[in-house]
């Protein structure tokens, strides 16, 4: 019994063990192949508008609904202490330092990450990069480093349509249906958001995310059994490890940032 134990456990361990070094190797293999991807930009800009303009939608109005919940929550919490004048700074520190990155990036690995993994699963099945590697063209560079460095680019610009549209939201709530005065709304959000500590470590978040969730998905998809089945489990694969490698790292990074 024991020993079946142990051997599960061991069989579990040097799998996961596998897969990191798999990992490993694709991403350098990525790195090594991008220095000539950018002469030619059009493959990364595509993947831009395929990745970036077909999450524009939810991610904004995900952004907008979340800055009304903020306005109404920030405006009830703060009013208890006479402070209401003050939401205009809690809705935009709220967005800019972590919902903004953090709720982009889990709406990134639900629409873009699977799309992402199931394209690449779909190639592999179809034989499609098999049929690249023939034509002695490497799929690396053509299909995966592209869509790599595309999700890397928009994540950025996806955060901060979704903070932008949530600072909207929360001044739609709070200056002209709560009636918080307008010029203290704006004021205050402005002598107390840094540039540096708040918008640019925002920013570093959203790119850090991009990188982790654009590459789990490029990895479940690469490595998917080439069955309509294998594809189904690596885009529940992508979401799940996605997720909670994005709310690992967002603990990591803010006990960093903001010690």
């Amino acid at each position: 019994m024991m020993g079946n134990l142990f051997g599960a456990v061991g069989t579990h361990v040097r799998e996961g063990l596998a897969g990191i070094g798999k990992a490993g190797r694709m991403f350098f293999a990525i790195l090594r192949v991008s220095g000539g991807l950018f002469k030619r930009l059009r493959l990364i800009t595509d993947q831009i508008h395929f990745i970036g303009n077909y999450s524009m939608v939810i991610i904004g109005i995900s952004g907008l609904f979340i800055g009304f919940v903020l306005g109404l929550q920030g405006y009830y919490t703060l009013n208890k202490y006479g402070s209401e004048q003050a939401l205009g700074l809690l809705v935009a520190l709220s967005l800019v330092r972590e919902l903004g990155p953090v709720v982009t990036a889990l709406l990134f690995a639900g629409r873009a990450g699977t799309s992402l993994t199931a394209e690449i699963g779909l190639m592999k099945a179809g034989e499609q990069l098999a049929a690249m590697e023939m034509m002695a063209v490497n799929p690396m560079q053509r299909v995966i480093a592209p869509r790599f460095w595309a999700g890397i680019f928009a994540m950025p610009l996806l955060a901060a349509v979704f903070s932008a549209l949530g600072i909207l939201g929360g001044y739609v709530v709070g200056v002209r249906l709560l009636g918080v005065d307008e010029g203290a709304f704006w004021s205050q959000m402005q002598a107390g958001v840094d540039v540096w500590q708040d918008v640019a470590n925002g920013v570093l978040k959203s790119i850090v995310f991009g990188v982790a969730v654009t590459f789990i998905a490029l990895y479940q998809g690469y490595e998917a059994k080439p069955t309509p089945e294998g594809v189904a489990r690596a885009t529940t694969r992508t979401v799940v490890i996605a997720s909670l490698t994005v709310l690992g790292l967002d603990f990591l990074l803010t006990a960093l940032m903001f010690k």
